[in-house]
């Protein structure tokens, strides 16, 4: 009767030592595999447009790279609309980069060499300029002068009423 009795708790235990760690790793797996709170913050990003001027641009972070939003002005919108495809290495026409044509939204990263480019610099009104290589930029986001391959990144976006939410 002693030995069922050791049996029984020999047994007992190990099942519960191996349920307790099957438990843990689990509950390990599912942790990483699930993205944490500040991920999921960073995945949607809402701006209020009031705050960004006609003509003035606002820089922001989305999924922790810099986004640049840009309230084009008139002359700005005219402008790009108004360049030819041909001139352009990427081309790509104004208003197949934005849903309305006073916003433009971009990933604030230059195609050349990862570089943040200026907003509000280079040779074209409204556009960016990346310092490191030279990489000129409209305020469409097209490539223009310099070695960068292709057009800056627009981010996936929408506007609901008075709020744009990038993500």
């Amino acid at each position: 009767a002693k030995r069922k009795v050791y049996s029984y708790t020999l047994v007992g235990g190990a099942s519960a030592a191996t349920v307790y760690m099957g438990k843990e790793i689990v509950q390990d797996l599912v942790g990483y595999l699930d993205i944490n709170d500040a991920a999921r913050a960073l995945a949607i990003t809402e701006i209020k447009l009031n705050d960004v001027p006609v003509g003035k641009s606002l820089l922001t972070t989305w999924k922790g790279m810099p986004l640049f939003v840009r309230h084009r002005t008139e002359a700005e919108i005219k402008a790009e609309q108004a360049v030819d495809l041909l001139s352009l290495r990427d081309p790509q026409h104004d208003s197949d980069r934005s849903l309305t044509p006073e916003w433009m939204i971009l990933v604030g990263v230059c195609t050349h060499l990862g570089c943040i480019p200026l907003q509000d610099q280079g040779s074209f009104a409204g556009g960016m300029y990346c310092p490191c290589h030279g990489s000129h930029y409209d305020s469409s986001g097209r490539i223009r002068k310099g070695p960068a391959p292709l057009n800056l990144t627009v981010a996936p976006h929408k506007i609901k009423g008075e709020y744009l939410i990038v993500g």
